[in-house]
């Protein structure tokens, strides 16, 4: 029989050291209250849940798009559908109206909410958007090879979704500091515009991941690192990344998380700054480098976080579908936790991912046979686990006969509370 994988009994916090403070329970209800205080609550796409002013402004909008003779759609959704021609003969039955697209009230929107529901200026953004889409054939980009494979799954890129179920958008220009690709991909003007295309095409992506329906996934969650960001070179691109992005992709970031901002990040902002709404701005979240994970957590589960910023997430993991959940848990400064996975059968294998936001602290692992006679073995010795670590733990462990995994986590070093994560899978033997 081939081996099968079966969920194992859910870990207990063993009894922690003399000097720890509290136990693993209670750091699982701290990371929990903790995410619900940094929730928040998207805009209503749902007409019902709509104000009567909104409604008026959504009913003139449409108002003014049905005096267009020709129709207009954008990411595929009818915007104004015009109904076929009247027959000739009298006779003839009446034509059908064109059906009404409900994925059109929540396009119209986001043009409405960019304008503060002033009509005819998201009247005319809405236009503006359909003719620079027409010109630069947005519909047809996703299908376009632009030579830039090597910038996939690290420039920027959809990966996972948050705890809502918005897709999520990482973006890293640290690489540019090498001269070398910041002139390959910026060096001239043609060499920007193909990267600014290429940008279109991932945004593009993002879009088609949503479900533009009332009470469905109508926007993304942004996550920019700017580790080793080059300001001053970018400064062009990333001027017209933005000016592009909110003239023409409305409402479409639900929240923007700024990752490993630097001292500097107050003259970048104000650089950028005129370039945004206030709206735009008001979903700004600021993570300095060390509270990356941390700050993560709170939109994001540990499972689809990428390893480099504290998630347990590796390229090509979700290809498959969703992964298996992680736990998640907070150790605060002086505080050391065990987790025991119990229940383990002879002959079955344990594989286990670890992950601490900020490490720096020791980690260790052993098994414990459930035989009172039989000898504790270690399978990790306990080590320093430090702040540079960028991969998880991933270990495995053979059991010859039943017993317990114990995972140590001892951050009695440190003042500062850190969030972590953890999962495993339980193989039993062949037969």
């Amino acid at each position: 029989m081939s081996p099968t994988t079966t969920p194992s009994p859910a870990p207990v916090a063993a009894p922690a050291s003399k000097g720890a403070k509290r136990s693993l329970m209670s750091s699982l209800m701290d990371a929990t209250a903790l995410l619900r205080s940094s929730s928040f609550k998207e805009d209503s796409y749902v007409a019902a849940a709509l104000p009567s002013s909104e409604l008026r402004a959504l009913a003139d909008l449409k108002a003014l798009l049905a005096t267009h003779p020709d129709p207009i759609s954008i990411w595929g959704v009818p915007l104004n559908p015009h109904s076929p021609p009247a027959a000739a003969d009298d006779a003839a039955p009446a034509p059908t109206p064109a059906p009404v697209d409900e994925r059109a009230d929540v396009v119209l929107l986001k043009f409405l909410r960019a304008r503060d529901f002033r009509v005819r200026d998201a009247h005319a953004m809405l236009l503006r958007c359909a003719a620079w889409r027409a010109e630069f054939g947005a519909d047809a980009v996703l299908d376009e090879d632009l030579g830039f494979k090597d910038l996939e799954g690290v420039v920027a890129y959809m990966h996972g979704w948050d705890r809502d179920g918005h897709p999520v958008c990482y973006n890293a220009y640290g690489v540019f500091k090498d001269r070398d690709m910041y002139e390959r991909v910026f060096g001239d003007g043609d060499r920007l515009s193909r990267f600014l295309r290429w940008r279109v095409q991932v945004m593009e992506r993002g879009v088609r991941a949503l479900t533009l329906r009332p009470g469905g996934v109508n926007a993304i969650i942004q996550v920019t690192d700017l580790k080793d960001m080059p300001k001053r070179e970018l400064r062009a691109a990333s001027n017209q990344i933005l000016s592009l992005f909110q003239d023409n992709y409305p409402e479409m970031v639900a929240r923007k998380v700024f990752i490993n901002v630097p001292w500097y990040f107050s003259v970048l902002f104000s650089m950028i700054s005129p370039f945004l709404t206030e709206r735009t701005k008001s979903k700004f979240v600021i993570a300095r480098e060390g509270n990356v994970a941390e700050t993560l957590y709170k939109f994001i589960r540990p499972e689809l976080v990428p390893v480099q910023y504290g998630g347990l997430s590796r390229a090509g993991d979700l290809e498959n579908g969703p992964p298996k959940p992680a736990s998640e848990f907070t150790i605060k400064g002086g505080e050391k936790v065990f987790l025991e996975i119990d229940g383990i059968e002879a002959g079955a294998t344990i594989t286990w991912d670890l992950v601490v936001g900020g490490w720096d602290l020791e980690y260790g692992a052993e098994y414990v046979p459930a035989a009172e006679d039989s000898y504790t073995l270690c399978v990790e010795k306990t080590r320093m686990v430090s702040a540079t670590a960028d991969e998880p733990v991933h270990n495995a462990f053979t059991a010859r006969e039943a017993g317990k995994m114990v995972l140590s986590i001892d951050n009695s070093g440190s003042r500062k509370r850190k969030v972590a994560a953890y999962r495993y899978f339980v193989r039993k033997p062949s037969v």
